[in-house]
């Protein structure tokens, strides 16, 4: 990667701003854009290079070459309630940002989402048939039918994060991990809710192995490739984890689901392709990515 220029968009956001960071600290030349919308600038206070105020939905210009794009900017959250503007965005922008890769002769490397695969079967392979059950996931699906169109012409790599959780992401609120809310109610001595009975399963990725798979994206073949760790982890036992690496003892405080119906209850990858073509395995367990992060994240 020595040497090159790299585009992050939404680099103000979580997944972008731990890319912004790790591309800059391996010495490449890397701009930011983002638009604010849910992105903050407190998450680039240590990051020194080129920072873009800018929509990427509407059409914008960038001088210079760039090697490598990281798109990461969409409006992320499932229950957004502008369904048509989730859609607009999310599509319009991930088409300007191809016609910019094709103009600068970059690789582009783009968010997908496990949210498509709704309750479908488990452990989920990239291929099986989907399950919308919001416009998020109703936009990241387009997006992967428009990459795939492009696989013969263009450098176009679409990455399928599961549930991924880590530091830069206190700004989203609502949608921040579970991790991330189970450990600011227990650090304030709170028992953890979850929705009862603790047994619905998330598969939960580490932010800094996503930073990975986006740089091992960079020499993989064109496709889409679940990024996960191809291990669901129950609620139950996610609360047992943070238990043990907080020392404390606290019981879950069940309540029922308000959002049964529109809600994944299993999340698991398949990672076969992921370690074939991608070349990526994740690097961190469950416990070891909430130890690491723990320190990071402040009580109520």
């Amino acid at each position: 990667m020595s040497g090159m220029r790299c585009l992050v968009t939404g680099g103000a956001g979580f997944i972008g701003v731990n890319l912004a960071l790790a591309l800059e600290q391996s010495g490449l030349d890397v701009v930011v854009v983002d638009n604010f919308r849910t992105g903050v600038q407190e998450n680039l206070a240590r990051f020194s290079s080129t920072v873009l105020d800018l929509d990427i939905s509407h059409p914008f210009s960038l001088a210079g070459p760039f090697d490598a794009i990281f798109h990461e900017a969409a409006i992320t959250d499932p229950r957004e309630p502008d369904d048509e503007e989730t859609l607009r965005n999310n599509i319009e922008g991930f088409q300007r940002i191809i016609d910019l890769s094709l103009s600068k002769d970059a690789k582009l490397i783009y968010a997908s989402s496990a949210s498509l695969y709704g309750n479908g079967p488990a452990p989920q392979h990239e291929d099986q048939e989907k399950e919308l059950m919001s416009a998020y996931a109703e936009s990241k699906l387009r997006m992967d039918e428009i990459a795939a169109n492009l696989f013969d012409s263009m450098h176009i790599v679409g990455l399928r994060y599961f549930n991924v959780f880590g530091p830069y992401e206190a700004h989203k609120g609502r949608p921040a991990s579970m991790i991330y809310h189970l450990t600011r109610q227990m650090k304030s001595g709170k028992r953890p809710r979850i929705f009862r009975d603790g047994e619905q399963k998330r598969d939960h990725i580490y932010v800094r192995d996503c930073v990975l798979a986006n740089e091992q994206a960079l020499e993989a073949p064109s496709g889409i490739y679940n990024v996960a760790t191809g291990i669901a982890t129950s609620f139950n036992q996610l609360v047992d984890y943070l238990n043990d690496a907080l020392d404390t003892s606290l019981e879950p405080d069940y309540f029922e689901n308000p959002y049964k119906g529109t809600y994944q209850e299993h999340t698991q990858a398949d990672t076969t392709r992921a370690q074939e073509k991608l070349g990526f395995q994740a690097q961190y367990t469950v416990q070891e990515g909430i130890r690491e992060y723990i320190p990071y994240i402040e009580a109520p």
